[in-house]
């Protein structure tokens, strides 16, 4: 007949392992990375605390941030602020190993720049496209200032003494509605016989500007915005 197995060693040995077991387990949780541990930083110099890579400076505690005087010691960058670098080509564990993100075939792969600013595969690129919408868009042709030309013949039935403007020449048909705000006073190709007449407009060219002086005349610069006299 065979010999029994002795129960009270099995059940001794069966409790050994669990107690070791229990062991390790709680071992393994003390120093697992999901436990937070140092989760607040002190300054041995001042009051101050915050969390670590607590990244919003505003729910920071800074009531005791001007108690410290600060120095090249201990300078230091506000946590959060300095992020680590991304490392391409390093692995695939990260997404960016192997292509670095950037696909495995195609012109966009390939090395060098693929292509120029603005290109957008062979369509008509946005800043080609700007200059022919309706309005006023920005971009090349469209910065230059327009204003609507008054000759100095249209300023000749003005009576001497009064002052003449873009509304009063309208008024008196002189001159024709325009489509421009602001107004330039230019020569014409008539001779200018108005004498000691006040002539407002948003700008004069340099030989307008001499024939009305010259004839005892004054210009009276307006605002392009208010259409208030700015100099005379």
């Amino acid at each position: 007949q065979p010999p029994q197995p002795n129960t009270n060693t099995n059940y001794t040995s069966i409790m050994m392992r669990l107690a070791l077991l229990a062991a390790l387990v709680s071992a393994a949780a003390g120093f697992s990375s999901f436990t937070p541990r140092n989760l607040v930083a002190t300054n041995n110099g001042s009051n101050l605390s915050m969390k670590i890579y607590d990244w919003k400076r505003r729910t920071a505690d800074e009531s005791a941030l001007h108690e410290e005087e600060f120095t090249l010691g201990n300078l230091r960058p506000a946590p959060g602020a300095r992020k680590r670098k991304n490392r391409k080509g390093r692995g695939i564990s990260a997404g960016q190993g192997a292509t670095c993100g950037f696909g495995m075939r195609g012109q966009k792969s390939r090395a060098g720049r693929p292509t120029r600013p603005g290109f957008e595969g062979g369509q008509q690129p946005l800043y080609r496209r700007l200059p022919k919408f309706v309005g006023r868009p920005t971009g090349p042709g469209h910065e230059k200032e327009i204003f609507n030309l008054i000759k100095l013949d249209d300023l000749n039935a003005a009576a001497e003494g009064s002052t003449v403007n873009f509304d009063s020449l309208f008024e008196s048909s002189a001159v024709t509605k325009s489509k421009h705000d602001i107004h330039k006073v230019v020569v014409g190709r008539g001779d200018f016989t108005a004498k000691g007449v006040t002539v407002q407009a948003h700008a004069f060219t340099k030989a307008a500007r001499d024939a009305i002086e010259g004839s005892g005349g004054k210009c009276e610069l307006l605002s392009k915005t208010t259409n208030a006299v700015l100099e005379a």
